[in-house]
């Protein structure tokens, strides 16, 4: 099959290697000229995926995106529309697969949502998440995702392999709104790390984190069992531990006493975490859905309130039985 990946950062290279090891005709989309020229002579990615060669298959550019017969978009959230809205002239009107982690922070929009508002509310949507750090994909290990939405049978027979096991789901809004919660609750579980508070806490932080996912996911018209499955505690579960996670190690950071602001202007990805608590906070008021781990962490990180002050006022909400969301 044609492939174009719109967005040549680490997870769009990662997915195009992979894509390209199995014989398929890929084009990386990057939106600097020179930036797709350099992808292309050194056929690798050294800024984002060091170490990992270019199969044959795919190729690098930013000129007006081919033919394709699906189309992935690897773009972090809060940049999609614009890239979008750039392309739309030009972009194939097939399958649109998102890779992007992430809710836009001015309308509350999950990325397929803010793909059919730019190409058409026709356009076939899904999205892959699940436990996928990219360097781990890129190496060959195991690994399990899930495909939701639109043509999830074709995208599974595409992407899955003897390492890469692929599950369907109808449930897009929820395995979207997974991608980005579990983004949220990374940023926190680093900030405990970054402390050395434990792994007790980090244990409760976890499984009280996705009573808060699943509250909000189940509100918006999610279905309840995506939050326990690969798309949820699969993907919380990889994106708290890791060494890999940005959003983990932008947590992390904090917790051992850097600034946000001096954090952010070092790095070279986007740590969706950041953005999606914003939106996150915003979505939550507005539906009035209880969410205290995001509040808390939305106070560290930008309402300037101390992380003891933050945590405390956690550990001592009002006592309540554990039970229903």
């Amino acid at each position: 099959m044609k492939v174009c990946i719109v967005g040549a950062g680490a997870w769009g290279s990662t997915i195009g290697l992979l894509l390209a090891r199995k014989g398929h005709e890929v084009t990386l989309w990057a939106r600097d000229p020179g930036r797709a020229a350099h992808l292309e002579q050194e056929r690798e990615n050294e800024r984002y995926l060091p170490g990992y060669r270019f199969p044959d298959g795919l190729h690098a550019s930013a000129e007006a995106p081919p033919e394709a017969d699906f189309v992935c978009g690897a773009v972090p959230t809060q940049y999609l529309r614009g890239v979008l809205e750039r392309l739309a002239p030009s972009l194939p009107r097939t399958p649109f697969l998102s890779l992007a982690k992430g809710i836009e922070i001015e309308s509350g929009k999950l990325p397929t949502e803010i793909v059919r508002e730019v190409l058409g509310a026709a356009t076939p949507t899904a999205v892959l998440t699940g436990p996928c750090i990219a360097r781990e994909i890129a190496r060959g290990l195991p690994t399990a995702v899930v495909v939701a939405g639109d043509r999830a049978t074709m995208f599974q027979e595409v992407f899955g392999s003897p390492a890469l096991r692929v599950y369907t789901s109808g449930d897009r809004i929820g395995a979207e709104l997974c991608s980005a919660l579990k983004n949220v609750l990374a940023v926190a579980a680093g900030i405990v790390d970054g402390m050395a508070l434990g792994d007790n806490i980090k244990g409760a932080l976890l499984t009280r984190g996705i009573v808060e996912m699943t509250r909000l996911g189940v509100a918006l018209g999610a279905e309840a069992h995506t939050f326990t499955g690969l798309a949820g505690f699969g993907d919380l579960f990889t994106t708290c531990v890791s060494p890999h996670s940005r959003n983990r190690g932008v947590g992390e950071r904090i917790g051992r006493g850097e600034t946000l602001d001096a954090i952010l202007e070092g790095m070279r990805s986007v740590a969706e975490g950041v953005p999606t608590t914003r939106a996150i906070v915003k979505l939550a008021r507005e539906r009035g859905v209880e969410m205290p781990i995001a509040g808390a962490l939305h106070a560290i990180l930008f309402e300037s309130v101390p992380i003891e002050k933050a945590l405390g006022s956690l550990m001592t909400r009002r006592n309540r039985a554990e039970g229903p969301l």
